[in-house]
């Protein structure tokens, strides 16, 4: 059990920041091990730390908002909070030149030394969300229909793209000036005190999130739906 954060606001204000530092904290209860965020600065920016969301908070996710902010004036982050049940090496968010992932769920059961073998992928990190990174432009909703899988990838382009199957969950806020996403509804409940309330993202659908426009794409899966069943 993690926490997912994804966020894309067009003209970002203080405001803002004060809710998306609230949905951390909100997150926080789904991983205590570690915390890290990546954000789009005319490249992406990554921070990781094995530390609650709280001290991550403070210690990275501070005022002013232009810390963070792209030159367009907008934000685009992606947040993770680690539950691990091994050990504190390789946390989120996984990411290479062009994008990077936040995943909850499980990729793949199989020791680290076969993955190579078995997916003819070469990964740097024991960590097998990294599966999910390397084949994110191959529908990776059907290459790993078997995994279990809430994802949001922050890309080069200035885009977010969200997913899921059936095996967990992801929520979407419509703010305003754009999008906030959460891996519980209650999460943006109580980070916002009751004034957005959280939709949950339709199963295997592809969300792609920009500052002008919000597209989806349908992914034909065998899975099922156990988060509404």
């Amino acid at each position: 059990m993690c926490a997912v954060i994804g966020v894309l606001l067009a003209q970002a204000t203080e405001e803002n920041l004060s809710l998306v530092r609230n949905v951390f904290l909100e997150s926080r209860i789904r991983g205590l091990h570690a915390t890290g965020i990546s954000f789009l600065q005319k490249n992406i920016k990554s921070i990781i730390d094995p530390v609650p969301a709280d001290q991550f908070v403070n210690r990275h996710l501070t005022y002013p908002i232009e810390n963070y902010l792209n030159s367009d004036g907008n934000l685009y982050m992606i947040g993770h909070c680690r539950y691990s049940t091994s050990d504190l090496e390789y946390n989120q968010p996984i990411y290479n030149d062009r994008a990077s992932i936040v995943h909850n769920g499980v990729i793949s059961q199989e020791l680290y030394e076969n993955w190579e073998k078995l997916y003819k992928i070469k990964t740097k990190t024991k960590n097998d969300s990294e599966l999910l990174l390397h084949t994110i432009e191959n529908e990776p909703l059907q290459l790993w229909e078997n995994a279990s899988i809430a994802a949001i990838e922050l890309h080069h382009e200035r885009m977010l793209i969200a997913y899921r199957n059936g095996k967990r969950p992801i929520y979407l806020t419509k703010l305003k000036n754009g999008y906030i996403i959460t891996s519980t509804k209650d999460i943006m409940t109580r980070a916002s005190k009751g004034k957005y309330e959280a939709k949950m993202l339709e199963m295997n659908q592809r969300v792609v999130m920009t500052a002008e426009d919000f597209s989806y794409r349908y992914i034909p899966t065998n899975s099922y739906d156990l988060q509404i069943h």
